[in-house]
């Protein structure tokens, strides 16, 4: 049993907790054990200027740590993201772009503001699970005023992480797990079984092809469980 008494293929309680918010057009709270990540989704009608008359959309994200969503204070980043945060923000637009069809958004983007209220590992893979619902929530509301024909929805994304942790492959690590791993993976897939991303690196220990399908397996497991939450949630919203 792991210090939280989960098996190693069990994943952390979820919930998520729409409209959260009352401005953003997408919201969500998502909390994953005592990791939770606040995602706004805003629509801007206004692309990047590379991407003006080209006729699509885009997606893109914002990712911060609040100073006292880890066990000491984090200051804030008032001269732009760090090395690390930006590197995370591509990868939740880069997760979230995957979701939606581009061409059927028009020329607009939805910006996703992902804040780490606090942080007990996996807090990126619980941005992009969240982050997900919030553009869902978004494209819904463009629909419902009439904005879109139709959301532009292809299918749910949702990503977790997974590890060995004294020997034994473990998926949805919390930080002191992930902290102490041998070997530490995030994975963002679709509902259909395709991978987005794998991010891995042997921390400690160098690691098998054998112990790489493992994991992928392991997490995609996950990820099912994920997305079958993602959609009761929003069809909850939908019937409420």
């Amino acid at each position: 049993m792991r210090p939280d008494g989960r098996r190693p293929d069990e994943l952390r309680p979820v919930r998520f907790t729409l409209n959260y918010t009352d401005y953003a057009e997408g919201s969500v709270l998502i909390e994953m054990g005592r990791t939770r990540v606040l995602c706004n989704a805003s629509v801007d009608e206004v692309v990047p200027a590379w991407l003006k008359g080209q006729g699509r959309g885009w997606i893109t994200a914002e990712y911060s740590l609040l100073p006292r969503s880890t066990h000491k204070r984090s200051p804030r980043e008032l001269m732009g993201p760090r090395g690390r945060t930006y590197e995370i923000q591509r990868l939740i637009g880069r997760s979230l772009r995957a979701a939606v069809d581009l061409e059927r958004l028009g020329e607009r983007q939805i910006i996703v503001d992902c804040d780490v209220i606090q942080a007990d590992g996996g807090t990126r893979t619980a941005a992009i699970t969240g982050g997900y619902i919030a553009v869902a929530l978004a494209l819904k509301r463009l629909v419902r005023n009439g904005v879109l024909a139709a959301s532009g929805l292809r299918m749910p994304v949702a990503a977790v992480s997974v590890g060995i942790v004294e020997g034994e492959p473990r998926l949805d690590l919390t930080y002191d797990e992930d902290a102490n791993a041998d070997v530490d993976f995030n994975v963002v897939m679709t509902a259909s079984g395709e991978f987005i991303e794998i991010q891995g690196t042997a921390e400690r220990r160098t690691f098998s092809r054998d112990m790489l399908y493992a994991l992928l397996s392991l997490a995609e497991s996950g990820i099912r469980t994920l997305v079958a939450q993602q959609q009761a949630a929003l069809r909850a919203v939908d019937e409420g």
